[in-house]
């Protein structure tokens, strides 16, 4: 069988979560299995492969090997003579369990041989919020979550209290039924236990033999330093109630930082623009400019222009994974005065007859250069 990455094998990607990785499963197993491909060996090849990347995958242990070493984890000798043992690719696939695992699962089945397990509880997404100061400098939110919780009077198991669930008679406690037609063996979930394995006689009178009951959570939510848009904070177990006592699924505090009115924010860099007067940018001079610790004194040189770019190192966010901050970069910009009076006009017109004859071009390198630009343009298009 050929080495090709688990993760392309079956077209999904490397963070994918287990859901997507049987679903990508169950698609591919459908369109290459052999029944579909009879004397396609290409197909059965296929299948087996996709067959290998699913069992690996799904296996959280497996997995972690796989990311961390390769397709060598799994070899003879693999992870300095630890690894899975075996390989993965000898043994062959047995074609009618595997079948029967891909529509057992699509009809509500569980695994095959045995009663199908209390599924975990779902994950749940919480969007926040957040200023710009509180991602940088972390802070702690109450948040009030709607989630279903395990019932306190039956303790999760769906039976009113001093009594129990009985095994099913229809499927004798396997949670899943068979059905022949022709070639094929398709196993279902049991129709009179839905798949529990368990019949509830006497249900609980709080969840109505649910084992779970709807809640709203108030939580506590640390948030780290220097998070930013699209970070995730992982909350375990505070998600859903697992099913009849199996664990809760997980909490995802979604973040979001609100615009600014002074700063952008671009990964750990943070950028803002600080107007100076035309004297200054002229003259040069000293000018505040805010950061998210205080004011701190920025040194104008003469003859600045509008739109110069000045760093000031260590003074943006300490992201959550560096340790160093990243920088502010300030943006000057010249400020055209306005609401002038006579006198001043005068003034101005002054100071730009002062600027005519021949010495006029070193004082407005921009404009000559612009100009001459202009005139270079039209002359070409005349020619």
């Amino acid at each position: 069988m050929s080495k090709r990455d688990f993760y392309e094998v079956l077209g999904v990607s490397r963070d994918a979560s287990e859901r997507d990785i049987k679903k990508a499963y169950k698609r591919l197993a459908m369109k290459f299995h052999p029944d579909r491909n009879q004397g396609d060996d290409t197909a059965a090849e296929k299948f087996k492969e996709v067959k290998v990347a699913y069992e690996i995958l799904t296996d959280a242990q497996k997995r972690s090997a796989y990311d961390q070493y390769g397709h060598a984890a799994f070899e003879q000798g693999g992870m300095g003579g630890g690894g899975f043992g075996g390989g993965f690719g000898g043994g062959g696939a047995d074609f009618g369990d595997i079948f029967g695992d891909v529509f057992g699962d699509i009809f509500g089945g569980g695994r095959r041989g045995g009663q199908q397990r209390a599924q975990r509880g779902s994950d749940l997404r919480y969007n926040m919020e957040l200023t710009l100061e509180e991602a940088v400098r972390g802070c702690d939110k109450e948040i009030e979550v709607p989630t279903l919780v395990s019932c306190d009077p039956c303790e999760g198991t769906g039976a009113k209290k001093g009594t129990s669930s009985t095994t099913c008679s229809t499927c004798h406690g396997q949670g899943q039924v068979q059905m022949r037609q022709g070639f094929f063996a398709v196993q279902q979930a049991c129709p009179t236990c839905h798949g529990k394995g368990k019949i509830i006689k006497d249900p609980c009178n709080s969840c109505h033999g649910e084992g779970r009951v709807h809640k709203t959570k108030t939580l506590n939510v640390k948030i780290p330093s220097g998070v930013d848009t699209g970070d995730r904070i992982r909350l375990s177990g505070e998600g859903e109630a697992g099913e009849h006592g199996a664990p809760a699924g997980d909490l995802y505090v979604q973040v979001h930082v609100k615009e600014h009115n002074i700063f952008e924010r671009d990964g750990n860099n943070l950028y803002c623009e600080v107007p100076v007067s035309f004297t200054m940018a002229a003259l040069g001079g000293e000018v505040e400019v805010p950061t998210l610790d205080g004011r701190v004194s920025l040194k104008v040189p003469l003859e600045t222009q509008t739109g110069r770019m000045f760093r000031m190192r260590g003074k943006g966010v300490k992201g959550v994974r560096t340790h160093s901050a990243g920088d502010l970069i300030v943006k000057l910009i010249v400020e055209t005065p306005v609401k002038l009076t006579k006198r001043q006009k005068e003034l101005l017109q002054e100071f730009q007859e002062s600027f005519d004859g021949k010495d006029a071009k070193k004082h407005n390198p921009k404009s000559e250069g612009f100009l001459s630009g202009v005139k270079n343009f039209f002359d070409d298009l005349t020619k």
